[in-house]
C-alpha cells in the first residue's frame, strides 16, 4: 500500500469523527471567544475543517510559503463551516492518491519571505500538519464545546458524553 493510501486511510476514517464535532457548534456562538488571545468558536471550527484541503493542496508542489495567521477567516453560519469540510474532504480524496510515494519523500520546504523555515520530507509534513496538526485543532475544539456545554463527541475512546461508534467488548461475566 503506498504512503499516500496509508494516509488517505487513516484521515476517511478521522474526518466523520471531526464533522460531527464541527456540527455541534452552537450558531449563536461562533463569535465566542474562551480567552481575548483566542481564536473564536467560529474560527476554529472553519480552520479545522479547511486544514486536510489546503494543506494537501499546499504541498503538489516542491514548496510554499507560510501562511499568514493574522487573518484568519470568521465564519458567518455553521453551514459554511459544514460546506468547508465537506470541501476539504473532496480535496483530500481527490489530490492525496495523486502523490506517489516518491513524491512523498521529496523534501519539502517552506519559506516566510526569503528566509527557509522548515525542510522535511513531503510524508512527514503531512503527517505533521494534515493529520496531527488537525487532531491538535480537533482537540482544542473538544474544550470550546465542553466550555459551551455542548456533549463533546468521543473520539478514539468515549468522551463524558458518548460511547465511540466503534463496537465495545461486552462486560465480563462474574
Amino acid at each position: 500500500m503506498s504512503i499516500a493510501q496509508q494516509f488517505l486511510d487513516e484521515f476517511q476514517q478521522q474526518a466523520p469523527i471531526t464533522r460531527r464535532f464541527l456540527e455541534r457548534i452552537p450558531e449563536d456562538k461562533l463569535t465566542w471567544k474562551p480567552h481575548a488571545k483566542s481564536m473564536s468558536a467560529g474560527q476554529l471550527a472553519l480552520h479545522l475543517a479547511m486544514v486536510p484541503g489546503n494543506i494537501v493542496r499546499f504541498v503538489q508542489n516542491p514548496s510554499g510559503r507560510a501562511p499568514n495567521f493574522a487573518d484568519i477567516p470568521k465564519p458567518a453560519t455553521r453551514d459554511e463551516v459544514l460546506k468547508a469540510f465537506d470541501d476539504s474532504v473532496a480535496t483530500v480524496r481527490t489530490l492525496l492518491p495523486k502523490l506517489d510515494d516518491a513524491a512523498m519523500r521529496e523534501t519539502f520546504r517552506v519559506f516566510a519571505g526569503d528566509r527557509e523555515v522548515a525542510a522535511m520530507p513531503r510524508e512527514m509534513f503531512l503527517r505533521n500538519i494534515m493529520l496531527n496538526h488537525w487532531y491538535q485543532h480537533r482537540g482544542q475544539f473538544a474544550v470550546y464545546l465542553r466550555l459551551l456545554d455542548v456533549p463533546v463527541p468521543a473520539t478514539w475512546g468515549p468522551s463524558a458524553d458518548e460511547a465511540p461508534s466503534f463496537p465495545q467488548p461486552a462486560p465480563a461475566a462474574d
